[in-house]
């Protein structure tokens, strides 16, 4: 394995309201660009839910862009049920695609940086530990009233990356 080969995990929909709370917009060819001079990067992943009756139609040019430009892009449908009580409420989470991806890349690199503050992340970044593959949380702890990133994923994490010390790397 190369030495210092990474990949790069980004929950789009937790880095878009993270990004919009630090007041940007992350320009997706500068993200790539910054973390390319950080060395080797075996793979970057994007990941984002989708209706399945189609009103995405403002983000496919974006996933577009992305999986042209080197991205791996993971689309998954938004779910929808009753919750008992006759109301409707749907199910938006990639976690577990994420996961899996990262526990089969994980062989492969020596770092992942994981843009997400989502505390569901917690025990893959143990079990990525466990097979000695040094995690990155990317994400902020200035947004008020509360930080974007959950206390124990970043205190899980062997780094934390403040999101809004990239902005002027990353931002249109």
């Amino acid at each position: 394995m190369p030495e210092g080969r990474s990949a790069v995990f980004i929950d789009g929909a937790n880095l878009h309201s993270t990004s919009r709370a630090l007041g940007f917009e992350v320009d997706f060819r500068r993200l790539l660009a910054e973390f390319e001079r950080r060395g080797p990067l075996l793979r970057i992943y994007y990941y984002t839910m989708v209706s399945a009756a189609g009103d995405f139609v403002s983000i496919q040019p974006l996933l577009d862009w992305l999986e042209y430009n080197g991205f791996t892009v993971r689309k998954k449908p938004v779910r929808g049920h009753d919750d008992g009580e006759g109301r409707r409420r749907f199910k938006r989470s990639i976690a577990i695609d994420l996961a899996i991806d990262a526990m089969e890349i994980a062989g492969y690199v020596e770092s992942i940086y994981l843009f997400s503050g989502d505390s569901d992340f917690r025990i893959l970044v143990e079990a990525l530990q466990r097979r000695a593959v040094s995690v990155t949380v990317v994400s902020t702890l200035r947004t008020k009233p509360a930080p974007m990133v959950a206390d124990e994923l970043r205190r899980r994490a062997d780094a934390f990356l403040e999101l809004d010390d990239l902005k002027v790397a990353i931002s249109r």
